[in-house]
């Protein structure tokens, strides 16, 4: 797991990693617990790396930087462990929008030509991370469309005053990192970051990158979140959100699923302004991360003492103090895919 853990599979059909990154101010043990459930229940088929490069204050320095650190350690850790064939990424919170920026440094783009491609692997035709095949992507809590109002962050309570304070003091206290999470970044009158993170830029692929994978999944907490709304964990407008229930099943805290195909941004925008759901810069998040199929995992603490952690509960940040959480990294990794 990076920023978390990175998680390599070996063998000849099961080479992967596994990338994992916390919220500010975190440390890699928090998700311990969860690197050491994959290596319980996949033995002999992944490994687990906890990156050190983006922890504590450095997590103040903006997705970019972050995102730069942690492009460096895979192709280090990959550099040191040949025989990996296959990589995957799990995220929690900020960590997911890290993951987001490395992937697009670290993509490597489709052969150019039918005989390029002959006697290769599929995936290196339609491109690939680093040079190995791009498996999961999986973020947990993750602030795709960013923290700025419209209710993204809950301790805000909703209320607009206070968004807009929240929106000119953050970088006071998180710095670059703040700027980029609430879509107050210029840098040389560019776009936000989030916003140029929705097409290929450059030398950074990012859409490419994320289309290379073979699975993107959202794991989203419908509510006592206080730090990652509902809405931008999960790539949808407030319209869209849906009903859910508590259903007995083996996994007690997920409580709705779905598979999400890539949409046409035309169709997308007309349907959101038509429900009066619409906010400009959002809506381009919404639209341009929604091109691709997603899918999507919700869950619910509703009945926890502890549901107003909802945001470290979803990860297990703490093994004895987060335990309820435990169903969700068993979903992770039931569904994670080899």
């Amino acid at each position: 797991m990076l920023l978390g853990c990175l998680m390599l599979c070996l063998g000849l059909h099961f080479c992967s990693h596994w990338t994992e990154f916390h919220w500010i101010f975190r440390s890699t043990s928090d998700w311990k617990f969860g690197a050491e459930q994959f290596v319980k229940m996949l033995p002999d088929k992944v490994i687990v790396h906890c990156s050190e490069r983006n922890m504590n204050r450095l997590t103040l320095d903006g997705v970019d930087v972050m995102g730069e650190r942690l492009a460096e350690e895979v192709i280090e850790v990959i550099n040191r462990r040949p025989q990996i064939r296959k990589i995957s990424f799990v995220a929690h919170s900020v960590g997911g929008l890290v993951a987001r920026y490395a992937i697009g440094r670290l993509y490597r783009p489709r052969r150019k030509s039918q005989e390029e491609y002959e006697g290769c692997d599929s995936f290196d035709y339609k491109g690939s991370i680093c040079g190995l095949e791009a498996v999961n992507f999986i973020t947990v809590a993750t602030p795709h469309l960013g923290s700025r109002g419209n209710k993204q962050v809950p301790f805000l309570f909703g209320l607009t005053a206070m968004e807009n304070f929240a929106s000119r003091v953050i970088h006071w206290i998180f710095r670059r990192t703040g700027k980029h999470l609430f879509l107050t970044d210029n840098d040389e009158g560019k776009p936000p970051l989030l916003r140029r993170m929705l097409d290929d830029c450059g030398d950074l692929f990012f859409m490419s990158a994320l289309q290379a994978f073979k699975r993107r999944v959202l794991y989203a907490n419908v509510g006592h979140d206080h730090i990652v709304g509902w809405r931008t964990s999960s790539i949808r407008r407030n319209s869209e959100l849906p009903t859910w229930e508590d259903s007995p099943n083996i996994y007690p805290h997920v409580v709705h699923e779905e598979l999400v195909k890539g949409e046409n941004p035309e169709n997308c925008t007309e349907n959101a302004v038509s429900n009066g759901d619409f906010d400009m810069l959002e809506e381009e998040l919404v639209t341009g991360l929604r091109r691709l199929s997603w899918e999507r995992v919700d869950v619910s603490f509703h009945t926890s003492m502890q549901r107003f952690a909802a945001h470290s509960l979803i990860q297990v940040k703490d093994s004895f103090m987060h335990s309820e959480g435990a169903d969700v990294i068993q979903h992770i990794i039931d569904h994670f895919l080899l």
